[in-house]
Parts: C-alpha cells; sequence; structure tokens
C-alpha cells in the first residue's frame, strides 16, 4: 500500500511539474501559431479602438476616406493625383501652403483630456476591451519615447511636445480600475521616418524593436493591434523573433493577444487573431477574427462627415449582434478631438449599445457558435459578403429593410452551455417558431429584461414559443430582443 501510495505521489508531482512549466516559443510562424489565444479575448467579443493624434487637429478627410492619413494625403503625389488632393486644397486654404504637419503638434493639446471620463464610458458602453493608437503611420508616440524623439531628430512624443502628457499611460491607469482590458495599436511603419525611408533594415534593429519593447515593458496591454506590415515581408520586420519575445519574456506574455498584420504576407494566415475593416468579417472560422470600422467612414474624427454619415447605435448592434453570432469580435473605433473631447454623437452611440448590453450581453459575451448562425424568414437568401477590406455591409438590410423578395435574418443565435440565446431584430407577433431545435422536457423559456417565464411547446423539430404582447414601458430594450432557451437536448 505505501508502495502505491508512494508511486501515485511521484505520478502527481511529475505531472504538476510538467503542467507548470511555461512553454517556449520559437522564433517560427509553427511555434508562434501554435499558442492558444487567451480565453478574455474570445469571451469579450466587443472592444473600442481610438484613432488619436496630430492628425486629429485638422481633422479633415474627404468623406468615405480616413482622416488619419492627412500628411500622406498632403504630400504624396501619388494619392493626390488619384483623389485626394481635397487634403491639399483643404490645407491651403486653412493653413497655408507653408504649414507643415509638424507644425500641428503644439495645436494637439488635450487640454480637455480626461481619462477618467473615458475610462467610465467605455465601461458603461459594454465594451471590454480598449486598443489605443500609442503611434500612428506619423511616427507620433503618445507615450514617452527615446527612439521617436532620436530618430526624428525633433520632439516626437506627446510627453515633449503638444499636450506634454504621457497619453496612453494616463489611459492606461484609468481604464485598469475598471473591468475593461487595455491594448494598443501599433504601427510598424512610419511613412517620412528618416531611417525608414533611408534603411529599413536599421530602422527596425535601431528603432522599431526597441520601441516596440519599450511600449509593452512599460505599459503591457493585453492586446497588440500591429499594423503598417504591408511593405516588407515579416522578415523585414524580425515578426517572429519579436513575436518569441512578447509571448516568453515581455511584461504581456501571459494574457497578450496579437492580430494578424506582421508581414506583407501574413494577414489571414499567422497570429493571434485574423481581422477585416469596415466589412462584415469572416465566414464561420476556425481561427478567431475581428471586424474593425469606424462609428462613420474615417478612424480618426473628421470633421466632414455629418449626422448622416454616421451609423446609427441600431446599425451598430446589429453589426454586434451578426458578427458574434457567426463567432468573430467588433472592435468600434472612436475619434477624440484634438483638445481631447470624445464627440458627443460617439458617446451617445456607445452609452445606447451599453444599454442594450446591460440586457442582453449574457447572449454575447462568453458566447459560441450555434450549429446554426441565423434563421432566415422566407425569401431570397443574400447574405452580406465576406472579404478583408472595405465590404459592402448593408446590415439593416439583412434584418428590417430588405429589398423586395429577399429573406431576413429573423434570429440571431449564440449558445452558452446547455443554453441557446435566439436574438430577433424584429419583435415578434404572437408566436416565435425557432427551427430545427429541441429542448429537454421541463426546459425554461426567458425574454431576456422581462422577469416572467414563456410558454412554449415541441412542435417535431421546432419549438414554438408564445410572445408576450408587451406595452412600451414592459419593453425590456430597443432594437432588437433576445429569447433565452435553457435545457437544450442533445
Amino acid at each position: 500500500m505505501k508502495k502505491v501510495i508512494l508511486i501515485f505521489a511521484i505520478i502527481v508531482s511529475f505531472g504538476s511539474k510538467s503542467f507548470s512549466q511555461e512553454q517556449k516559443y520559437e522564433p517560427t510562424w509553427k511555434s508562434i501559431d501554435s499558442r492558444p489565444i487567451p480565453s478574455w479575448y474570445t469571451d469579450a467579443k466587443f472592444g473600442i479602438f481610438i484613432h488619436w493624434g496630430p492628425y486629429s487637429v485638422p481633422a479633415f478627410s474627404k468623406v468615405g476616406a480616413y482622416s488619419e492619413w492627412y500628411w500622406m494625403n498632403l504630400v504624396n503625389p501619388d494619392r493626390v493625383s488619384n483623389g485626394y488632393n481635397e487634403t491639399n486644397e483643404f490645407h491651403n486654404r486653412v493653413y497655408g501652403e507653408n504649414f507643415t504637419y509638424p507644425d500641428f503638434v503644439p495645436l494637439f493639446t488635450a487640454d480637455m483630456y480626461d481619462p477618467e471620463q473615458w475610462a467610465d464610458i467605455f465601461e458603461k458602453s459594454g465594451a471590454k476591451y480598449v486598443v489605443l493608437t500609442s503611434k500612428h503611420h506619423d511616427g507620433y508616440t503618445l507615450w514617452p519615447s527615446k527612439e521617436a524623439d532620436k530618430s526624428w531628430g525633433r520632439p516626437w512624443s506627446s510627453t515633449n511636445s503638444g499636450p506634454g502628457r504621457d497619453l496612453l499611460g494616463e489611459l492606461t491607469t484609468a481604464v485598469r480600475k475598471t473591468n475593461v482590458k487595455m491594448g494598443i495599436y501599433y504601427s510598424l511603419y512610419e511613412w517620412f521616418n528618416p531611417l525608414y525611408t533611408n534603411d529599413v533594415n536599421l530602422f527596425v534593429d535601431n528603432h522599431m524593436i526597441p520601441q516596440f519593447k519599450d511600449v509593452v515593458e512599460k505599459y503591457a496591454p493585453s492586446l497588440i493591434f500591429t499594423d503598417g506590415e504591408w511593405d516588407y515581408p515579416y522578415t523585414t520586420w524580425k515578426a517572429t523573433e519579436l513575436l518569441s519575445w512578447l509571448y516568453n519574456d515581455s511584461a504581456s506574455k501571459n494574457d497578450v493577444v496579437i492580430n494578424d498584420r506582421w508581414g506583407k504576407e501574413t494577414r489571414h494566415k499567422h497570429g493571434g487573431y485574423y481581422t477585416t475593416e469596415y466589412g462584415s468579417g469572416l465566414p464561420n472560422a476556425d481561427v478567431p477574427w475581428e471586424e474593425n470600422r469606424g462609428m462613420a467612414h474615417s478612424f480618426g474624427f473628421s470633421k466632414t462627415e455629418n449626422f448622416e454619415d454616421y451609423n446609427s447605435t441600431q446599425q451598430l448592434l446589429y453589426m454586434l449582434v451578426d458578427i458574434v453570432s457567426r463567432g468573430g469580435n467588433f472592435l468600434l473605433d472612436i475619434g477624440p478631438t484634438a483638445d481631447g473631447r470624445i464627440p458627443v454623437i460617439m458617446q451617445e452611440r456607445l452609452l445606447e449599445m451599453g444599454d442594450w448590453l446591460a440586457v442582453n450581453g449574457e447572449a454575447i459575451y462568453g458566447t459560441t457558435l450555434w450549429e446554426n448562425t441565423c434563421q432566415w424568414t422566407k425569401g431570397k437568401v443574400q447574405d452580406a459578403k465576406r472579404g478583408r477590406y472595405k465590404v459592402k455591409y448593408d446590415v439593416m438590410k439583412l434584418t428590417v429593410n430588405p429589398d423586395k423578395g429577399f429573406a431576413t435574418k429573423e434570429i440571431f443565435f449564440t449558445k452558452k452551455d446547455d443554453a441557446l440565446y435566439g436574438i430577433c431584430p424584429v419583435y415578434p407577433k404572437g408566436q416565435l417558431v425557432v427551427k430545427d431545435v429541441r429542448l429537454k422536457s421541463g426546459a425554461k423559456v426567458e425574454l431576456l429584461g422581462y422577469d416572467k417565464k414563456l410558454s412554449w411547446k415541441q412542435r417535431g423539430k421546432n419549438i414554438v414559443i408564445e410572445v408576450p404582447a408587451l406595452t412600451a414601458s414592459e419593453v425590456p430594450c430597443n432594437y432588437a430582443w433576445t429569447f433565452k432557451m435553457s435545457g437544450l437536448a442533445k
């Protein structure tokens, strides 16, 4: 008996030691891609993107374009000749031909910046992570970066120019007082950095890598959204070497999540999750994915965008639900003003989304795919197209405003444990027939936000739910309504 106990103790001890040893990731894609994505990210579903920098001063782009590309649109002849001449016309009229992009830096004051207020809005929005542009393609950093100042030959960070503040550090501190994860956007390339334009290899070795390590070690971000990778392959950026350091030795190694933008050939092939931009996301995929977009056409704040350019709260919520039902995350961008205010229309959208998530969040957070992502009405089925970048995505036509003869998604499905959630963009009248679902005897059906159980019955392969007729004051939320079906039969 003592021998048996001793052997068992040895086995347990060996097993515990093996389990506790940290896996070391090699600088190869095979090794890097083998790292499981932390569950906090796949559970989170909804995040907030923030584009903020000196480009927020002119805050200009032609409608449909990105204001954060102001400098490139201003000086690059190819872009000017390909439809971006509006930037030159605006700039020369308002600031004059001798006013350069660096002259915007003193006007990037952030004097109304209140990171605590920002963090409060983000938490109330129901978002579970935030991604701030630590550095966009202009190379200007929102934290004290000695590499930025050195390679640019001028003060080129927010602590020694413009705001005179560590904007990234202040927001990181504020966000971490909430239940929201803090992440960063980081551009690998810098349009007009003298080191980059003269010798990319020196830029990578002497600027990018030490700067990247600096921002990670200072702030330990939980998510890193790289961008600007498209000029060179991942080998030039030394991406796998950098990522093996990130996963093995950095301050972020335990919970960090990365995207797929690490070289001109890596999107939708390598990384932690795959990205799409201003589209509908990906088809159901084995790899986690994320759709990211602004509330209107631009990531950075653009003064040319009017009310009609902004997606409504209803549209944004339908995007969120549709994306989550297909297994994705939704990263929704805001563009603060140069003085540090979140535009009121953006605050309104976020807070209204938070009101909906306060009622229906359990049907979003921590959910997984159901065997059917949605249930269509009768009619011709035509889903949104999928693609990496700027794919037409009219979510209203898919839900409440279809073209004549076309079907709509009357129920979006998500799943958690033995519960199936059916999210309806149109409140059902009388009865809701949920097709190809079987519930156990004694299963429970609820309308989230409504405190009474609902009657239901199994009718063949379908279930039929008796939907209560509610007065305006009894309706638990706006835009979409969730029926929770607990007790799925296997």
